[in-house]
């Protein structure tokens, strides 16, 4: 197959330019990229366009928004050798968690990017990380395989795995952080890929499969001192709701307290799901290390180890979608399925 690469604008920074009467920043023609970055003509592979209508801030992003961008991979799978989304920082993560989950048997680049400023502007990100990203979802080895072949985000030098980034700053061009997975490439004079940290199909050829039922009965349950027994009863019993990412302290800790974890155990009883993860940037839930922990696996709840909060929402999604069982659901939700969750 020819290097032909789809750049797909779903939105965000990376698509604005300033209006010169209202100083306003809006959308441009995104058929017109060449004439905003003609580096591009540079490249000795094709790139072809497609732009949301009408386009979306990251803000609003919503599962119908992972459905369509999942469906447009899919029906153009064959004709490209690989896919960069332009998205807006915001919710990149949680899209590119989203994506890890519901393309299954993914065997090309579907790299997320964006920009802290728009394209537009002199001091721009924008350029330099479009025009890696697209080098990169172009990049293969001597058999003709992408080197990359699972959904990342790229910025700033950086490309990282999708489902294990999180958005750390919101004034710095480097914008994501990875902290329980190595960096899967930097570039500088020269592209420098971690092979041991990069996904290989062990069998190239399998064809891919999306999930686009997703269950989006989810909660996120942070702890924090002081969290009254109302609230959490009250979140624990919303109208059918099916599972809860429950956010905890150091290596999966929480409170003690006797009507807390009777609370949980009553929402497991009923045959909801609780995942536990940390409130940390970076470690793991370990919940045999400590006695706040091991009560909580007493109460039913999951051990979601180093997961993302938006890799553990995300997944949770798909997995409720595929299996009306909860009991399948959490079986699954300990197992990594396309390497969000370190090996023990």
């Amino acid at each position: 197959m020819d290097r032909k690469i789809l750049l797909i604008y779903t939105g965000g920074t990376i698509g604005m330019k300033q209006d010169p009467e209202t100083l306003l920043l809006k959308p441009f023609n995104f058929s017109q990229i060449l004439e905003e970055v003609p580096e591009l003509r540079k490249f000795d592979f094709h790139i072809d366009t497609l732009s949301f209508d009408p386009v979306i801030d990251s803000s609003d992003a919503r599962p119908e928004f992972w459905v369509e961008l999942a469906g447009i991979i899919r029906d153009h799978y064959e004709d490209y050798f690989g896919f960069v989304v332009l998205h807006g920082t915001d919710t990149m993560a949680y899209s590119a968690s989203a994506l890890s989950f519901m393309l299954e048997n993914l065997e090309k680049p579907v790299i997320f990017t964006g920009s802290q400023l728009p394209i537009g502007m002199l001091r721009t990100d924008g350029k330099e990380n479009l025009i890696d990203s697209l080098e990169l979802a172009a990049a293969c080895d001597a058999q003709g395989h992408p080197y990359v072949s699972e959904v990342c985000i790229y910025f700033e030098t950086e490309l990282f795995r999708g489902n294990r980034t999180t958005k750390y700053s919101a004034e710095t061009f480097s914008a994501f952080r990875s902290a329980n997975y190595p960096v899967l490439a930097e570039v500088g004079i020269h592209v420098k890929y971690d092979t041991t940290a990069l996904y290989r199909p062990r069998k190239w050829g399998k064809p891919l499969k999306i999930h686009t039922k997703l269950d989006t009965r989810v909660a996120v349950l942070k702890i924090f001192p002081g969290i009254t027994e109302a609230f959490v009863r009250a979140v624990l019993s919303a109208e059918g709701l099916r599972a809860v990412v429950l956010e905890t302290y150091g290596s999966g800790n929480s409170l003690s307290d006797p009507w807390f974890l009777d609370a949980l155990s009553g929402f497991t009883a009923r045959g909801g799901i609780v995942v536990n993860i940390t409130q940390c940037q970076a470690g793991a839930v370990d919940m045999g290390a400590y006695a706040n922990g091991d009560i909580l696996r007493q109460a039913g709840v999951c051990c979601g180890r180093d997961m993302t909060t938006e890799s553990a929402v995300t997944k949770l999604f798909v997995l409720l979608g595929q299996y009306s069982d909860n009991k399948e659901v959490s079986k699954k939700l300990e197992i990594s399925i396309s390497g969000e969750i370190s090996e023990k």
